[in-house]
C-alpha cells in the first residue's frame, strides 16, 4: 500500500521512500482524487473547492500548477505507476485497487469473515485527513466523507466483537480499533459496548463494568445524556450470568494477582503541587517489554522533575509499587502527593501502545487522559515521544486544577503561590475586569516571595495583554515597569521556563527589545522543551521579529504539546501572522477566524483576522472584524496602530497596515 488517508495523508514511493507534496493545497487536491476514484473530479469543480478565494483564471492556473507538481512525485515508471489522467473536464487518478488504504478498507468491510474484517480494522488509523486543515467549499465535501468513514469504523468494531468466535489476532485488532476510535470519541457506544464484550469474553468482568462506567461518565459529561438501551441491555446480561464456581481470582493486566498490601503509613502533602509517577503495567506476555515501560515512566519523571513548580516523588519511591495492583488514593496517601500519573504499556504486532491517566487523588477525577503508538524498531523514539507529550499535556490540567484549588481556599490562609494561581485564574478571563484583579494578585505573591519568579513574569505578561487591547492608560510608565519585571526574571527565574517564557513575550511586544525577548524564548526552551508556553513564546517572537516557517513550526509544537491549552487561541493568532507575513492568506484567514470565534473579545486576534482576510480577497469578512474591533475599540485608527501592534519588524508592518487599510480601519 502507498496511499495513506486513514489517520493523516502518507504516501509512499515504491520503492518504500516517503513523499512530500509541495503545498498543502496540492495534498489536498491529490486526497480529493483518491476519494473520487476513478469517476474523478471535474476541473471546474476541484478549483472552485481550492481556490475559492481567487478568480476564475487564477484558479485554473493554481490547479493545472498542483496537478504539474503531482506528476513530477509519480514519474510513469510501468504498470504500477500512479498517474493522473483527464481530460479536458475531468481528472482522475490511474492505480491500481490496492495503493489506497481507503479503497482496501471499503473492500474488506464488505467481507464477512473475521481475518477481512480485523485487516479493514488494522487501516483505520484515524479520521479520514485527521490533522490536515481543509477550508472553504472543500471541507464541506470532505465533512459528510469524514463523517461516513467514522460510522464505518464504529459499525465495523462492533461487528467484529459480535463473531462468533475470535482468534487472538482478530480480538486485537477489534480492541485497538475500538480504544482508538474512543481517543476520537469518548462518547462512542459502538466502541464502548465492543471493548465491554471483549472483557467479557476474557472472563474480566470487572474490567467490562468499569468499561460502562467509563462509558456513563463520558456521556454524562460531553452530553448530557444516559448510555443507550442497548449498551444497558448488554451490562444487565453480564450481570445476570452465573458465576462459574472455582472461578480463580481476578488477575490484573500485568498478569498478577490483586493482592491486599500492608497500609504505609500516610505522608504529609506539600504546599506545592504534588505528583507521582506510577510503574507502568506492561499489558502483553513479552517480559523483554519491561526495559521498554520501565524507560517510559523514567523520562516521564525526568521530565516532570524540570517542571520548577511541581515537587515529584522520585523514581526509586514511585517504583516500590511495582507489580502491585493498588489504589490511587493509597498511593497518593502514602507519598504524599496530590496527583497520580498511570498508564499501561501493550505491544501489538510491530506496534507499541502506551496509554496514561491523570488522577487528582482526592477527588478521584481523571484529569487527563490519552493514548500513543509507534513502531518497536523507534523504541527510545517513543519514549522520547510520549514523556514529552504526558508532560506537555498535563501541565497545563495540573495549574488549572491547583487554580481551581486555590479559589476553593479560605481568603485568609492564601501563601504567595495561591496569590499567583489567583492571578492567573483572573487572568485567563481575558477581560479588562480580568486583568485589574490580576496584576494586585501577582503583585501580592511577589510581595510575599520578592524571587517568586512565576508571579513576576505573569505580571509582565498582564502589561501585553493591556497594550494589546489598548487598555494601558501610562504607556511609559507601564513600559518601564514590563522593563523592570522581566529584569528581574531574568535574575530570579533561571530555572523556571514559564516565567522566561512570559517575561520574553511581554519584553518583545511592549518594548521592541527581540533579541533580548527571544534570547529569554531561547532559555526557557533549553531548561524545559516540553514547555508548550516557551515554544509558544518563542513562535510569536519569531513571527514579529524572525522568521515565519520557524515561528509556524514552533506554534504547532506548542499545540501538540498542549492541545486544550486556554491559549490556544493565541498560539492561532500567532500561526495566522506568521503564514501572512509569508504570504500564504489562503491559509492564514481560516486560523484567523477560528482564533476570534474562541477568543471573540482579543483585539489582536480580530485585527489580524481582518487583515489576512482583506490580502485573501474577502473583503465582506474583512470589514466585519474591523466593525467588531471599533465596536471594542472605537478609537483605534491606521495612526495610533503602532501603539497596539508593537513594535514588530518594519517590513511586517508595513503589509499590516496596509492590509489594515484595504479592511476599512479609518485612516
Amino acid at each position: 500500500m502507498h496511499i495513506r488517508l486513514l489517520g493523516g495523508i502518507d504516501v509512499v514511493s515504491a520503492g518504500g521512500k516517503p513523499l512530500h507534496f509541495a503545498t498543502r493545497k496540492t495534498s489536498l487536491l491529490f486526497a480529493a482524487l483518491v476519494l473520487a476514484g476513478p469517476r474523478g473530479l471535474r476541473r471546474d469543480r476541484a478549483a472552485a473547492m481550492l481556490w475559492a478565494g481567487s478568480g476564475e483564471q487564477q484558479a485554473r492556473n493554481s490547479l493545472r500548477q498542483a496537478l504539474v507538481d503531482i506528476r513530477r512525485l509519480f514519474p510513469s515508471t510501468g504498470d504500477e505507476a500512479i498517474r493522473i489522467e483527464g481530460n479536458a473536464d475531468t481528472i482522475w487518478l490511474a492505480t491500481n485497487a490496492d495503493e489506497a488504504d481507503i479503497w482496501m478498507f471499503d473492500r474488506k468491510i464488505a467481507a464477512d469473515d473475521g481475518t477481512s474484517l480485523a485487516t479493514a480494522a488494522d487501516l483505520y488509523r484515524g479520521d479520514l485527513l485527521d490533522g490536515l486543515s481543509s477550508p472553504g467549499e472543500i471541507e464541506d465535501w470532505l465533512a459528510p466523507l469524514r463523517a461516513n468513514y467514522a460510522r464505518k469504523a464504529l459499525d465495523l468494531a462492533e461487528r467484529l466483537s459480535l463473531l462468533p468466535k475470535l482468534d487472538s489476532r482478530v480480538e486485537l485488532a477489534c480492541e485497538t480499533l475500538a480504544e482508538r476510535l474512543l481517543t476520537l470519541d469518548p462518547c462512542a457506544e459502538q466502541a464502548h459496548r465492543a471493548l465491554i464484550r471483549i472483557f467479557r469474553r476474557r472472563g474480566k468482568t470487572n474490567d467490562a463494568f468499569r468499561q460502562f462506567l467509563v462509558c456513563k461518565e463520558a456521556l454524562k459529561r460531553e452530553l448530557g445524556v444516559e448510555p443507550e438501551e442497548a449498551t444497558r441491555a448488554l451490562v444487565e446480561h453480564i450481570k445476570a450470568e452465573p458465576t462459574a464456581k472455582g472461578r480463580p481470582p481476578e488477575v490484573e493486566p500485568s498478569g498478577l494477582e490483586v493482592k491486599a498490601e500492608p497500609p504505609r503509613p500516610a505522608v504529609s502533602v506539600p504546599e506545592k503541587p504534588s505528583i507521582a509517577v506510577l510503574p507502568f503495567q506492561n499489558m502483553s506476555d513479552d517480559a523483554e517489554q519491561e526495559y521498554f515501560t520501565d524507560g517510559v515512566v523514567e523520562e516521564i519523571t525526568t521530565a516532570l522533575s524540570h517542571v520548577n513548580w511541581l515537587f515529584v516523588i522520585a523514581r526509586n519511591s514511585a517504583f516500590a509499587y511495582k507489580g502491585q495492583a493498588v489504589e490511587v488514593t493509597r498511593v497518593a496517601r502514602e507519598l504524599g502527593v496530590r496527583y497520580v500519573l498511570e498508564g499501561s504499556v501493550r505491544r501489538a504486532g510491530s506496534r507499541l501502545r502506551v496509554a496514561g491517566q491523570l488522577v487528582e487523588a482526592a477527588a478521584g477525577l481523571t484529569l487527563w487522559a490519552d493514548r500513543f503508538e509507534g513502531d518497536v524498531s523507534e523504541v527510545f523514539e517513543l519514549q522520547d515521544l510520549v514523556a514529552s507529550s504526558v508532560v506537555g499535556a498535563i501541565s497545563p490540567r495540573l495549574e488549572q486544577a491547583e487554580m481551581a484549588r486555590a479559589k476553593r481556599k479560605p481568603t485568609e490562609s492564601l501563601d504567595a503561590y495561591d496569590h499567583y494561581l489567583r492571578g492567573m485564574a483572573s487572568l485567563y478571563r481575558w477581560t479588562r475586569e480580568g486583568l485589574e484583579e490580576a496584576l494586585p494578585q501577582f503583585y501580592k505573591a511577589i510581595e510575599l516571595d520578592p524571587d517568586f519568579a512565576a508571579a513576576e513574569g505573569a505580571a509582565a505578561w498582564c502589561y501585553f495583554w493591556r497594550m494589546a487591547n489598548r487598555w494601558m492608560t501610562d504607556r511609559q510608565k507601564e513600559t518601564a515597569e514590563v522593563s523592570r519585571l522581566v529584569g528581574k526574571v531574568a535574575i530570579s527565574g533561571q530555572d523556571d521556563a514559564v516565567a522566561l517564557a512570559f517575561g520574553g513575550l511581554a519584553l518583545g511586544y511592549v518594548t521592541g527589545d527581540y533579541e533580548a525577548a527571544l534570547a529569554l524564548a531561547d532559555r526557557a526552551l533549553v531548561l524545559n522543551p516540553n514547555c508548550a508556553t516557551a515554544w509558544s513564546a518563542s513562535g510569536y517572537l519569531k513571527s514579529c521579529y524572525d522568521d515565519p516557517d520557524i515561528a509556524i513550526e514552533h506554534l504547532s509544537r506548542a499545540r501538540r504539546l498542549s492541545p486544550l491549552d486556554p491559549l490556544t487561541f493565541f498560539m492561532q493568532t500567532c500561526t495566522a501572522f506568521a503564514h501572512f507575513v509569508a504570504g500564504r492568506y489562503d491559509i492564514a484567514w481560516p486560523l484567523a477566524e477560528a482564533a476570534s470565534r474562541a477568543q471573540p473579545y482579543y483585539l489582536t486576534g480580530l485585527r489580524v483576522a481582518a487583515a489576512c482576510n482583506a490580502m485573501a480577497g474577502r473583503l465582506d469578512a474583512a470589514s466585519k472584524h474591523i466593525a467588531r474591533a471599533l465596536a471594542l475599540d472605537p478609537e483605534l485608527t491606521l495612526a495610533n496602530l503602532t501603539h497596539v501592534a508593537g513594535h514588530i519588524r518594519p517590513a511586517y508592518f508595513a503589509k499590516y497596515f496596509e492590509a489594515l487599510r484595504l479592511a476599512g480601519l479609518p485612516e
